[in-house]
């Protein structure tokens, strides 16, 4: 994977001058290119380098609930780069982007051809309902093709800001592209021949990569990871999982299981943790690692060949 180490030195010297020598030198201040949350701090850094970006949202901090520090509302002034993911997904970052001036920004789904639409769960009116259309679906970056656009929005945007350097922000959005092509194709063929297509989740993350894989979601819970089933929810979704012979239900490693475990214990199926990769993975894995991690998931629980 391309990871280079960037010459700022002239772009630091000009945002200094800029800001008068505000910043402290605290890690929420340091970045030149700053990131809403891991899957957006990791795209970055395979396009900038990632000693060039800093990540906005702390470990084990839900990023929907990230409530930002006067320093941190500083740094997103001070970078030369913010990319987000809009639509409300982070309210508190979206409010202080909405303030900034003369900041470059990138709004993730904006960077996208066309957005899924975040349904709410469907209640009492049964599994295939698709419920009342809310916001657009934020978790693009769980479809590698999708995360592969918005690398190259990345390059083009910091060779605007940074031209010198264009070419090596060009040749790293190729790299990347490369290497999601290949996870790509991974998914296409591990997926290709399965017994079964329902992939029944604890929270409706996962509609790119079930619709880029010909699968089909079935979510206890709606686009929100903190919103409660109903009673009528919860069955509803297990005589689904049993009438299709569903042997797992996966739930979220940074959400209680419980409601998932219920679902298993009454139809005899599996739990199992599928990573919707809002939190920087553990240990040195990356995105590549956690979505490999997810796909032999995937794959054991539809039987695939």
């Amino acid at each position: 994977m391309p990871r280079c180490l960037l010459a700022f030195a002239t772009l630091l010297m000009v945002a200094a001058g800029a800001c008068g020598g505000a910043g402290n030198g605290s890690a929420d201040s340091s970045g030149r290119v700053i990131a809403a949350f891991y899957p957006l701090e990791f795209v970055a850094g395979e396009i900038v380098g990632s000693a060039n970006v800093t990540n906005l949202s702390p470990p084990g901090i839900e990023p929907h609930d990230l409530e930002l520090s006067p320093s941190q509302v500083r740094s997103l002034s001070q970078a030369d780069l913010v990319v987000f993911v809009g639509d409300g997904f982070q309210p508190a970052v979206e409010e202080v982007i909405g303030q900034l001036q003369g900041t470059p920004s990138i709004d993730a789904l904006e960077t996208q051809d066309e957005l899924l639409e975040a349904a709410d769960s469907p209640e009492d009116e049964g599994v295939d309902d698709e419920g009342e259309v809310g916001a657009s679906d934020p978790h693009v970056w769980l479809d590698p093709k999708r995360l592969a656009s918005l690398g190259h929005a990345i390059a083009r945007e910091m060779a605007k800001i940074d031209s010198d350097n264009a070419d090596v922000y060009g040749d790293n959005a190729e790299g990347l592209e490369d290497a999601l092509d290949k996870l790509d194709e991974e998914y296409s063929t591990a997926l290709e021949n399965c017994e079964r297509n329902e992939l029944v989740v604890s929270h409706e993350a996962f509609g790119y990569l079930t619709e880029r894989y010909g699968l089909e979601q079935i979510g206890v819970s709606g686009i929100d990871p903190e919103s409660e089933p109903s009673p009528g929810r919860v069955a509803e979704v297990a005589g689904f999982a049993r009438e299709h012979g569903v042997t797992t239900i996966f739930f979220e490693e940074q959400v209680a299981p419980d409601i998932a475990q219920v679902i298993a214990d009454e139809i005899g199926a599996e739990v199992e943790v599928l990573d919707p990769l809002e939190f920087e993975p553990e240990d040195d894995s990356d995105y590549f690692d956690v979505m490999r991690n997810n796909l032999d998931s995937i794959s054991t629980a539809l039987g695939c060949n």
